[in-house]
């Protein structure tokens, strides 16, 4: 028997994407002609979903509207050995895409990130890459420095990958869950550098770098309170704790020259502030131990899945 080939899906989510989703339909047909290009229509209000199936796309739709919830639905529907997930607005480079294939099969990695190296000022706005910068950095700080470009959304992953990972986000803020879920199981990752192009004309962003940034930001303090809680809430009772010692600070010095305790309301305030200290680390305490075992189970689920091997 000769060995089958890999499948290779291509998953593209798109949102009004008319202008550009033919190009980027075309050009990963054209460098992997082997795969499958899925293209997942978020309630476009142009003719997105027609483009891309005159284009040779296999269209679908997802009704939930946000990038995490059609990325989702990608991870859960399509089968394959191979994902390719790249944003429908024809601003990364297709011919890289074979490259980033065999360093994940031939380096035995879950997931190549591309990392995007603009090829002109109107690629990537001042605003996007300072956020960017700085959201990395978090990440770098909080989970450990494995990523450049936590943010593109130029990514391939394996199967072990796909099917284990538990997409919770619902916006854009799906690449930060990516990160934070390899980071978290220290799984085989790599990145790689990739052009990135502006989008062709007709087409137009749909991110607010402010709105996004926040949303973002929001999403990994989340993360970080369920996949570090011990650092999260001891961070949280040592601040109540020291606002309860310097609030007794001054009763307990008039105490010991009086014997009297004249400002009783802020010192039942300093106390509750100390225990509420206590019952913050105590909670970090027990949910490091549930976030173990979640940890755990989340590893037993990716190890469920057959490694990707070269046929």
């Amino acid at each position: 028997m000769t060995p089958s080939p890999l499948r290779i899906a291509v998953l593209v989510p798109c949102f009004n994407e008319e202008a550009a989703v033919a190009t980027v339909v075309a050009d990963f047909r054209k460098v992997l002609p082997s795969a499958t290009v899925y293209v997942y229509d978020n309630n476009s209000k142009d003719r997105t979903a027609a483009v891309a199936r005159e284009a040779g796309a296999e269209v679908r739709a997802e009704r939930r509207q946000g990038k995490g919830h059609v990325v989702r639905r990608m991870f859960a529907d399509i089968d394959a050995d191979i994902y390719v997930l790249v944003d429908g607005d024809a601003t990364y480079d297709a011919p890289s895409a074979p490259r980033m294939i065999e360093a994940l099969v031939d380096e035995h990695l879950d997931m190549v990130v591309g990392r995007r190296v603009d090829q002109g000022k109107a690629a990537y706005r001042m605003g996007h890459r300072t956020g960017n910068r700085l959201l990395t950095e978090f990440l770098a700080s909080v989970f450990g420095q494995e990523f450049k470009d936590i943010l593109s959304g130029y990514r391939v992953f394996s199967r072990r990958f796909v099917k284990s990972f538990p997409v919770l986000s619902d916006g854009f803020e799906i690449e930060t869950e990516l990160a934070v879920y390899a980071l978290e199981l220290a799984l085989p990752v790599a990145e790689l550098d990739t052009p990135y192009y502006a989008r062709p004309e007709g087409s137009f962003s749909k991110l607010n770098t402010w709105r996004d940034g926040f949303r973002i930001l929001g999403t990994m303090l989340k993360l970080y309170r369920s996949e570090r809680p011990l650092r999260f809430f001891t961070m949280i009772g040592i601040l109540l704790a020291l606002l309860s010692i310097i609030l007794a600070i001054p009763i307990v010095i008039t105490f010991i020259e009086t014997g009297l305790v004249p400002r009783l309301p802020t010192a039942v305030l300093s106390m509750g502030l100390m225990i509420m200290a206590l019952l913050s680390v105590s909670s970090g305490l027990v949910l490091d131990t549930v976030t173990q075992g979640r940890r755990e189970m989340k590893m037993l689920a990716y190890l469920s899945q057959p490694a990707l091997k070269r046929n």
